[in-house]
């Protein structure tokens, strides 16, 4: 049983909706575009952010077209959707922490590069009053 199944399987335990990257009411709580900004420092500045909550983080890439394909089996078997056309959104529910968003971070910058792409920068979503 993946991590995520067994997330949902958690929530709907204590009655509460299991977070999807498509759940209604989603909106961005936190953003971290600056590149000299600490994950850390963008989580704190965000007075919308709920750590006790899950959030979909979504991060932002620029790859070659001939590589998104490869970006996408790479990510998929860790839980990672890749979306969009330009700019692409690698996105996954998970909670949120200083920690984790770093590491993520450094794998999509690293992955983007590998891949001759740019990472831009993430930012997270929530379903407000969840």
């Amino acid at each position: 049983m993946s991590l995520l199944s067994r997330l949902r399987d958690r929530c709907a335990r204590r009655g509460v909706p299991a977070l999807e990257i498509d759940s209604p009411g989603l909106a961005v709580v936190v953003e971290a575009f600056d590149i000299a900004e600490a994950d850390s420092a963008a989580l704190a500045r965000s007075p919308r952010w709920r750590p006790d909550r899950p959030a979909v983080l979504r991060h932002h890439l620029v790859l070659p077209p001939d590589q998104v394909e490869r970006a996408r089996e790479l990510l998929a078997p860790d839980g990672w959707e890749l979306r969009g056309d330009g700019p692409l959104h690698a996105l996954r529910v998970q909670r949120l922490d200083a920690l984790h968003c770093a590491q993520e971070r450094a794998r999509m910058a690293s992955l983007a590069q590998r891949l001759g792409g740019d990472w831009i920068g993430w930012d997270a979503l929530q379903v407000a009053g969840r």
